[in-house]
């Protein structure tokens, strides 16, 4: 049937969302929106480029939790919808959930790692497993609160009110907040690429883990507010409500034609999009920026702020298009606005002008934002109608399978994205290998830095003893640790690493080098015992070059991994060898540069050197040319194909204006008779 212009309708008073109820319903968005997008995009990239986890293997874990989700989010729905409370039959969740969600966010990013984990298991691959067991049970618990908490947040969007394009102004809140925090996601990679975070030797994954505590703190009082402010109106009347059997309610649900085209088009998209929002991270990273996370981390944080403007602006058009064209036909325009943002990035995906990407991303902002909101607030009217029909307000088991479909998507989309990663051919061991001699780098440049700072001389021109005494004992246990890891190191399996060298000669040498640089720092810290309160500038410059030598250490071992990697994926990427021999000739020279450095020169030239080194690693992270085409092929390519279903299945919904306004009207009748 088609849809005629809506006429205008004003909205009673009675049926009006009062600004203190649309602001605390719409900030509960932060959960469903913003940490679902937040544990789908960061794990997978983190567990990935941070963790030298396999795409693949990361893609099968995030879609395990929305598995789960199949069973988990109908049964919240059912329970939701017949549980009778002195607090309704919603906000218990709401509470409960909340402070869970803060939990488990938190619990999700302390993996397990490090060398002296890494030595417990007897190959690379134990360690992988075990790093992705723990990732996909935190996920599960992660996800199980994140639906006690948002199936009932959900329903009771729809209760609040029974005027349509209320409910959609609802919803619009609730998506705006979502997003605004969604939109943050960048920003938490930034906090957590910072040092202050993430410590001078650490990565993105160690900063997470800090981050993630100041999340927790936010959400929980938020728990506690959305429990006592929110109000269920409708509660009176549902309380008398018969309770029902949890398959007659889901399949009674699963029936309605209208509410299966909505959700298989939303269904559709979100998989797309979802697909984009994984792959989205990359592209900035890897390029755009050749691999520099700290400028990829700059610009999506720039691009998630003009998102989180966009999508506070497309707010207001939405309120106003809405009711003047009517809902099927501005999700029409909403798939629109989608489908031409992933066009225009074939032209503004350009690294001579990285930030041409706010436009597709403002694009992209208003489509989403309409699309996702209407599509939550449709569901309300599908169950008004429903009520109509049965005289039974369900919408417990209504948005839950609703919920559960955007769910599916988002892990279908991860699901493939991480087999796609794959097929391109990023090198996600080339990057973490990096990672670890940029880090081992940064560890002695920082220390030079404090050396400095902490002032070993003092003003007599006598080197200070406690400072030199903390230093030397640091040092000796730090490579006494390292020394462990060394040993058990040599006795793993060769794998591939000898087709460089004999992998047994160079961790005999690394090993005898650090027992050697351990012996030298014992002789030093008994002869800073011998000389007291008044060692000499030679005994303090031999316990500095001994400290930073530890860490020298450590950047030859992480460099003879890069390399021995780099030598196998030669031989194995027919497509992309001359770029391997390349990176491989810069390492080689970085290789030759560390087995000559001198340790023992002037502070400030070593601080420069060591800034300049960090500086050509770098690059070594730049993937392959075929790898970033088809990354690029794939992030825009796929939503496209995907919009072109959601819009044929947008266009058999029949649920318009006109009848809308004629379901309100007689629910109002009907109850007002009941009530007398």
């Amino acid at each position: 049937m088609d849809e005629q212009k809506p006429k205008q309708q004003n909205t009673l008073d009675e049926d009006r969302i009062k600004f203190s109820q649309l602001a605390a319903f719409g900030s509960g968005g932060i959960i469903p929106i913003a940490l679902f997008n937040v544990a789908g995009i960061l794990v997978g990239l983190m567990g990935n480029i941070s963790l030298g986890l396999s795409a693949f293997w990361l893609g099968v874990i995030l879609i395990i939790p929305r598995l789960w989700d199949a069973v988990s989010d109908p049964i919240i729905g059912h329970f939701s919808d017949n549980v009778r409370t002195r607090w309704g039959r919603r906000r218990p969740f709401l509470l409960v959930g909340g402070i869970l969600v803060a939990v488990f966010f938190v619990l999700m990013w302390w993996i397990p790692k490090g060398d002296m984990v890494r030595v417990w298991f007897p190959s690379e691959a134990g360690y992988q497993a075990f790093q992705l067991g723990y990732i996909l049970v935190s996920l599960l618990l992660f996800f199980t609160a994140c639906t006690i908490f948002e199936i009932p947040h959900g329903a009771l969007g729809m209760e609040m009110t029974s005027d349509a394009h209320e409910r959609t102004r609802l919803f619009s809140a609730k998506s705006f907040v979502g997003n605004l925090f969604a939109m943050s996601t960048p920003w938490l990679f930034a906090l957590a690429s910072m040092e202050f975070f993430k410590g001078p030797g650490g990565n993105e994954a160690d900063g997470m883990r800090y981050v993630s505590i100041l999340v927790a703190a936010i959400l929980i009082p938020l728990s506690f507010w959305w429990f006592f402010s929110l109000r269920e109106p409708g509660f009176k009347r549902v309380v008398k409500q018969e309770k029902t059997p949890f398959w007659k309610d889901m399949k009674h649900a699963a029936s309605n034609k209208n509410f299966i085209k909505l959700t298989l088009t939303i269904f559709t998209l979100a998989m797309g999009f979802n697909f984009v929002n994984l792959l989205g991270s990359y592209i900035p990273i890897f390029y755009i920026f050749g691999g520099d996370k700290v400028a990829g981390a700059y610009l999506l944080g720039i691009n998630g702020t003009v998102w989180a403007i966009t999508g506070l602006l497309a707010v207001f058009p939405l309120n106003w298009i809405g009711p003047k064209i009517g809902k099927r036909k501005t999700l029409i325009l909403a798939i629109g606005l989608m489908a031409l943002a992933q066009f225009s990035k074939i032209v503004f995906y350009n690294p001579n002008y990285p930030y041409l990407i706010v436009i597709p991303t403002m694009l992209l902002s208003a489509g989403m934002l309409f699309f996702f909101t209407l599509g939550a607030s449709m569901v309300g009217d599908i169950c008004d109608e429903d009520d109509l029909n049965t005289g039974k307000r369900t919408e417990g088991s209504f948005y839950s399978i609703f919920w559960w479909f955007i769910k599916m998507g988002t892990a279908l989309a991860s699901f493939v994205a991480g087999a796609l990663i794959v097929l391109t051919m990023f090198d996600q061991t080339q990057v973490t290998r990096v990672d670890a001699i940029e880090g081992s780098l940064r560890e002695m440049r920082n220390e030079v830095q404090v050396i400095q700072q902490q002032n070993i001389f003092t003003e007599t021109n006598s080197p200070n003893i406690s400072i030199l005494e903390n230093l030397a004992s640091q040092a000796l246990n730090e490579a006494n640790q390292y020394l462990i890891y060394l040993e058990r190191e040599a006795l793993r399996s060769p794998g591939r690493d000898h087709i460089i060298e004999t992998r047994d000669q160079f961790f005999a040498g690394a090993i005898e080098e650090m027992r050697n640089t351990i012996g030298e720092l014992e002789t030093a810290i008994q002869k800073l015992q011998d000389q007291g309160i008044k060692p000499t500038d030679e005994l303090a410059r031999e316990i500095t070059a001994l400290a930073l030598q530890v860490k020298l250490i450590k950047a030859e071992v992480n460099a003879y991994h890069l390399q021995a990697h780099l030598k196998t994926r030669t031989k194995e990427s027919e497509k992309s060898e001359d770029h391997y021999i390349e990176l491989l000739e810069n390492i080689a020279e970085i290789r030759k540069d560390l087995a000559t450095f001198n340790t023992a020169r002037d502070l400030r030239l070593l601080e420069k050197e060591l800034l300049q080194m960090e500086e050509r690693v770098v690059p070594l992270k730049i993937q392959a040319p075929y790898t970033l085409f088809m990354m690029r092929l794939v992030e825009i390519g796929l939503p496209i194909l995907l919009s072109i279903f959601s819009f044929f299945f947008i266009t058999r919904y029949s649920l318009t204006e006109e009848r809308l306004r004629e379901i309100k009207q007689l629910l109002k009748a009907r109850n007002k008779k009941r009530e007398e």
